[in-house]
């Protein structure tokens, strides 16, 4: 199938983005990468009245400092930060998350922001970026706002960006020189979405050991004191954390995600 008909702009700022998508009633979509939204509009899933491309305005395809960490601009490409062409404020982390994205001719397209606004229950950056206790920098009619990853995601494929509004980036904060963190995906092969995401980060200078299961039914599911998953393997309590999750009712799919944070737990602990 091919996508109906419909208006295409690209807007040269932030403002004139807002204004259009403002504009369009809600019939409006912005694109980035269009890894997502592409074959979506191919299958008619997505039939907008206007595509807003994003992808030449100044500043979101650029990283920059910002209070407590950086500003990750939503046009930032998975390959970029594969290959190291932003600082590396998160001790290699980042990196080895978009290098497990998808295959690289996606990821040399697909942008950061676009996978978090689609919000694919499984995407990885929905989980890293939730572990990193990342915010969501938004902009719209009525001004900027912001709100953290576990509030920006409500349910599988949806957020709270309201019609007219557009994600500006991700604030990430800068992990200290004595943080650990450990990303296991179970997947049929590479390059598929995980099935099951488990990911841990130890900071002992900020006191943090937060868990986070990804891949589940919903937004990924944070355990915020999750320094019982690197002793003694609890079954009780990681069961509790998988029915949190909405995971633990499906025995097969519980195993998986058990196993994704007991491999998580293990590598942090190497």
């Amino acid at each position: 199938m091919k996508p109906v008909a419909f208006d295409y702009a690209r807007p040269a700022t932030v403002a004139a983005a807002v204004e259009l998508l403002a504009s369009a009633n809600g019939s409006a979509k912005v694109i980035a990468g269009g890894q997502s939204l592409g074959p979506m509009l191919n299958l008619r899933l997505a039939q907008p009245g206007l595509l807003v491309d994003i992808r030449r305005i100044p500043g979101l395809n650029e990283v920059k400092s910002a209070p407590g960490g950086y500003l990750v601009g939503s046009c930032v490409t998975h390959a970029a930060i594969e290959d190291g062409e932003i600082p590396d404020f998160t001790r290699g982390f980042m990196r080895k998350v978009a290098a497990g994205i998808a295959y690289r001719a996606v990821r040399n397209r697909g942008t950061i922001g676009g996978s978090v606004c689609h919000a694919d229950p499984a995407a990885d950056w929905l989980t890293a970026l939730t572990l990193l206790s990342a915010v969501a920098v938004i902009e719209g009619p009525g001004g900027r706002r912001e709100m953290l990853m576990t509030e920006f995601v409500t349910g599988p494929f949806e957020t709270r960006l309201e019609p007219g509004e557009l994600l500006l980036g991700m604030r990430v904060p800068a992990l200290s020189a004595r943080s650990r963190w450990s990303y296991r995906k179970i997947q049929r092969k590479p390059g598929e979405f995980g099935e099951a995401i488990g990911a841990m980060l130890r900071d002992d200078d900020s006191g943090i050991c937060r868990a986070v299961i990804g891949a589940a039914s919903g937004p990924p599911r944070v355990i915020e004191d999750a320094g019982f998953l690197a002793g003694e393997w609890d079954r009780r309590r990681v069961h509790a954390a998988l029915e949190e999750a909405g995971v633990a009712d499906d025995a097969y799919r519980a195993r998986l995600h058990g196993a994704a944070l007991r491999r998580a737990a293990a590598e942090l602990a190497a």
